[in-house]
């Protein structure tokens, strides 16, 4: 039982060196944003046409209460490719998780309640970039890393917690 409880101490300190904080986030950022972008992809032709099949499926299979398919249609084919590029390149990682979190959500709740699997699976991927930003592979950390961090003394000080927030 020792000899099984130090193999397993052994393995995760080998995991820990191996898959620093910064790999786990970067794979997040890069599988969410591309899971999200080719999505939108798929609904536009040539630089960022908006297809007519697009408009229909907004107007039948992905109809939203309250939103008009057109609407709905530039705001997710907008959405999708925007959220994903700042995912693909670390920046507001913040942002663009929570903007894609509730794309999925919506997308739960009124055009694919049954696909709750695959809808926890993208949550998997965008909440742990929700909570701790881009990493440290990111621009949002090129960026901020000279901004102060907030302490006891200066937390009323402007911009202390701009890190937090991205």
């Amino acid at each position: 039982m020792t000899t099984l409880i130090s193999f397993c101490h052994h393995a995760t300190d080998q995991a820990r060196r191996l898959l620093p904080e910064w790999l786990l986030l970067l794979v997040a950022r890069l599988g969410a944003g591309a899971i999200f972008f080719l999505s939108g992809r798929a609904k536009v032709e040539g630089w960022f046409t908006i297809t007519d099949g697009t408009f229909d499926l907004f107007a039948s299979d992905y109809a939203l209460p309250l939103v008009p398919p057109h609407l709905a249609a530039y705001a997710a084919t907008i959405s999708e490719h925007l959220f994903s590029l700042l995912l693909f390149l670390g920046l507001f990682t913040r942002l663009g998780a929570l903007g894609l979190l509730g794309m999925t959500l919506v997308i739960e709740v009124f055009v694919y309640p049954d696909a709750w699997p695959t809808h926890l699976s993208w949550a998997g991927l965008l909440l742990p970039l929700l909570a701790k930003g881009g990493g440290t592979l990111s621009l949002d950390h090129l960026l901020w890393r000279r901004v102060p961090v907030p302490t006891s003394e200066n937390t009323n000080f402007p911009g202390s917690h701009a890190e937090q927030l991205l």
